[in-house]
């Protein structure tokens, strides 16, 4: 017997179709079985790599006690954060605002039309049943103290919508004020900021790149190695496979929970980029390729789209799921696999007999901080114990393709293939980029968010503003790495579609959902930077770059008008909004316009040759845009609002404007 999540095309929810809970996938179908009832709504959200969702499924969910409560007492909604990021990110407001704090499993009570009422995260099963009785009795005796919670709830997480802009944004102001707050709260000796549970804080370490690149501030980079090295040598990063887990437990980095997230690898692999783009150290290049080999050996589906992540749980050798039973290894495991050579690999990854993780070792560097390369007879022992690894159960992978991530990904692919001049990585990019359009934009020029093979059909859900940003700077890059027009042409439509869409009049910036969608208990906007970076931010960033590729004045409006309205919330948290800054510092300082008619590897190869934030290169066959006029081939053209210094014929030439302008 199967419940209704047999038909989702989320592999989450499809793992919970033998639960016993009478599950409805969210949709009109629940709510008219609540309002027919009377029942209140006992929603709960999570995704398919969180281990905490997995146990509070074992011990409730698949409990046929407490699954009779469920179903007497509610209408039971599962919902992947994922694939709905907009149904989430509503009632996680509403958790944080009732407790504090939020998390995965979430579970909210809610009105039988949607409304939030009371809600936590993880609830063991004697506490979980003992609040279900809790609310079911409030619900039928204390109608009225549940009604000003749904009032207070409401107005709560409708606030993003009611915030106006700022009338002036200080960037140099702001980005003093995030850069203090950041140098506050790092941590010296282990990298990274605040205490744990520690998370790898990409846009603030991208935020510091762009600073260190334009003022050289020793500080800066001495926060950046001490941040990238204590994460690659700990055991947040996978010292055999790459990739890195999706957050420590500890202060140093070395228990994560494993699950790894494809958005955690893009941005990953972006900061490391970076940082040896502007240093030149070959260890953050080793990282960057091993994050992208994991992603392009693990995590992609044949015809080039990439999934959304590996578990943290996997079969151990007793048949039991155990968080990290895929990762970890005893000394005795090391000696089977390598025999007389194991001393070394012992050593090296620091594997012991008292183990750093429930009795078994998590393989990690943290003495030797920073120094991860590997000499060739170390790396032989690391090709040994990653065959031997594979043969073990995997963790369960989540194979649905969202668009958002994907785009994430192929932006970093574009940037790495473009400064590595690595075919490999250029064939990846075109491919994920076609799989993309080719599976996800529908007839008429729109997008589906998620896409999975099993799921018929395989393309579902309307995109989100969050996708569409993605897509807007992943399509422009890829014609800056490509000079294929027709990645420019999807960039500017899809852009169009976030303002037809999704742009907010009256105070601007942009709604997560549509105008046309669904419409949830209140439209939100996305303004804060999380675990990734705000649909607004990336939006801005990626409407600067792509107008001053085009000459489209319109998208550069829409970008300011949007940097006021995160100018205004960022005044209170600045390090909160760390893309945000990346986005305005861009807008402040001017976007550098290289263009280089025709086919010209070695001017194009100066432009590639290090880290350049506030550049944008067009490049190949010329087409409409205020760049393009009066061109030649056979040279380079470096511009600031296409006002252009006198034209580069020879490599020399080139380096010497662009390091002026």
């Amino acid at each position: 017997m199967t419940n209704r999540l047999a038909s989702a095309s989320s592999p989450y929810l499809r793992q919970h179709r033998d639960n016993p809970v009478h599950w409805f996938q969210w949709g009109d179908e629940a709510f008219e079985e609540a309002q027919r009832t009377g029942k209140p709504i006992l929603l709960s959200v999570g995704y398919s790599a969180c281990h905490w969702c997995h146990v509070m499924a074992h011990e409730s969910f698949e409990h046929e006690a407490t699954a009779a409560v469920m179903n007497s007492l509610f209408v039971n909604i599962k919902v992947d954060r994922e694939e709905r990021p907009d149904v989430d990110a509503v009632y996680m407001d509403a958790v944080q605002a009732l407790t504090g704090r939020g998390g995965w499993p979430m579970t909210v009570f809610c009105t039988p039309t949607g409304e939030p009422f009371y809600g936590g995260t993880y609830y063991p099963r004697d506490s979980f049943v003992r609040l279900m009785e809790a609310v079911n009795d409030a619900w039928h005796n204390r109608r009225d103290e549940l009604q000003q919670n749904v009032d207070a709830l409401v107005e709560a997480i409708g606030r993003t919508a009611q915030i106006a802009p700022a009338s002036d944004i200080d960037v140099p102001h702001l980005v003093t004020s995030t850069l203090n707050a950041l140098t506050g709260s790092f941590d010296a000796q282990w990298g990274g900021f605040g205490g744990a549970p520690k998370f790898p804080s990409t846009f603030a370490i991208d935020l510091l790149l762009r600073e260190y690149a334009t003022s050289g501030n020793e500080l800066l980079l001495q926060m950046i190695e001490t941040s990238l090295d204590s994460m690659a040598a700990g055991g947040m990063f996978d010292h055999l496979g790459g990739g890195f887990a999706r957050y420590s437990v500890d202060e140093k980095w070395l228990v994560p929970h494993f699950e790894k997230m494809l958005y955690d690898q893009a941005q990953l692999a972006r900061v490391y980029l970076h940082a040896w783009q502007l240093t030149g150290h070959s260890r953050y290049l080793q990282v960057l390729r091993e994050t992208i080999e994991y992603v392009l050996r693990d995590l992609r589906h044949a015809d080039g789209g990439f999934y959304s992540a590996e578990d943290a749980d996997s079969l151990d050798e007793h048949g039991h799921s155990e968080e990290g039973a895929f990762y970890t290894f005893t000394p005795r495991e090391i000696e089977d696999i390598l025999g007389s050579d194991s001393a070394e690999a012992l050593e090296w990854w620091n594997i012991t007999e008292d183990g750093n993780f429930e009795g078994k070792n998590i393989p990690h560097r943290i003495p030797q901080r920073g120094f991860i390369e590997r000499p060739a007879h170390i790396e032989a022992l690391r090709v040994s114990l990653f065959q031997a690894r594979s043969l073990r159960p995997r963790p369960g992978l989540d194979n649905k393709v969202l668009l958002e991530w994907n785009a994430m990904m192929l932006s970093v692919l574009c940037e790495a293939a473009a400064a590595l001049d690595d075919p490999v990585l250029i064939e990846a990019a075109v491919k994920n980029a076609q799989f993309i359009v080719n599976n996800m934009r529908t007839a008429d020029g729109g997008w589906h968010r998620s896409w999975q093979s099993d799921a018929q059909p395989p393309a579902r859900h309307n995109a989100l503003a969050h996708d569409l940003a993605h897509v807007v700077d992943a399509m422009t890059r890829m014609y800056e790495l490509t000079a294929d027009h027709s990645y420019l042409e999807v960039a500017a439509s899809t852009a169009h579609q976030l303002v037809e869409n999704h742009w907010d009049a009256e105070n601007g910036g942009l709604f997560t959902v549509s105008r046309a969608a669904e419409q949830l208990v209140v439209r939100q906007k996305d303004l804060m930077d999380n675990a990734t970076p705000s649909a607004n931010s990336v939006t801005a960033l990626a409407f600067i770059r792509l107008a001053a590729l085009t000459g489209d004045d319109s998208l550069s409006r829409r970008a300011h008008e949007i940097l006021l309205l995160l100018g205004r919330v960022a005044e209170s948290a600045p390090s909160a909004f760390c893309f945000a800054m990346s986005a305005a510092l861009l807008q402040h300082r001017g976007i550098t316009e290289v263009v280089i008619p025709g086919d010209n590897p070695e001017l194009l190869r100066v432009v590639r040759e290090r880290w350049r934030p506030h550049a944008v290169v067009a490049w190949g066959a010329p087409f409409a845009s205020p760049l393009w006029q009066d061109r030649a081939t056979g040279h380079a053209y470096v511009c600031k609002n296409y006002a252009c210094l006198l034209p580069a014929a020879t490599a020399e030439e080139l380096r010497e404007r662009l390091l002026t302008s």
